[in-house]
């Protein structure tokens, strides 16, 4: 864990419950760290699990199959994600037109989900686990940035494994997003998840240090 630079105090001025941003490439680990977070008493917000469920809502499937017809869901008439991914990473236009209709509903639930959190008293921060947290601008939300770092090499292994993706989809995918020493730049704090470090004990001791300075 690296400290980077002072956090900002947006929601600091607010609660004592410190709002913690994940930043990082795909397969970074970011989630990983989440649930790290998590298992110290951190309430998470995972905006994928969110677009997820929110995808497969009948109204936004019935605007999919209008958009785009059968070929976008499965044999249960589901949204086939495999599917969406192939139109919209090769066409910026019908990614756009899909965040448009996904990221209103994924935010209304997000803020939902923080008032939740921030009422529980059992929560002793929130983590938002947000892929394009930066790309959204939603950093203004948040006492702290966290750049969960990997090398290459891993993160490419891990979605090989996971997602059985190849370098040039994770080229592709990249792409579309905030080059990754620009997110590290805007982190207040680095967080090393290569394959052997001690994750655990590094989220023990930043949300220790996050605490102290939210005070």
């Amino acid at each position: 864990m690296i400290p980077l630079h002072t956090m900002s105090a947006t929601h600091s001025q607010r609660t004592n419950k410190p709002v913690i941003g994940l930043l990082g490439g795909p397969g970074s680990g970011k989630s990983t760290a989440a649930r790290a977070f998590e298992a110290l008493g951190c309430g998470v917000i995972d905006a994928d699990r969110i677009a997820r469920e929110e995808i497969a809502k009948p109204k936004v499937v019935e605007t999919l199959r209008a958009w785009w017809g059968d070929r976008v869901l499965d044999g249960q008439g589901n949204p086939d994600r495999a599917a969406i991914a192939s139109i919209i990473f090769e066409d910026a236009a019908q990614r756009h037109r899909l965040e448009a209709l996904l990221h209103p509903r994924v935010h209304a639930r997000r803020d939902h989900l923080r008032d939740q959190l921030a009422a529980d008293p059992a929560v002793t921060a929130i983590i938002e686990d947000c892929p394009l947290l930066l790309e959204n601008h939603l950093e203004g939300v948040c006492d702290a940035l966290i750049y969960v770092d990997a090398p290459r090499e891993q993160r490419l292994a891990r979605l090989m494994a996971s997602r059985g993706w190849d370098a040039a989809e994770l080229d592709r995918r990249e792409k579309t997003q905030l080059p990754l020493d620009m997110k590290r730049s805007r982190a207040d704090y680095v967080l090393d998840s290569s394959d052997g470090a001690d994750l655990a004990g590094q989220t023990r001791h930043l949300l220790t240090v996050i605490h102290h300075a939210n005070l």
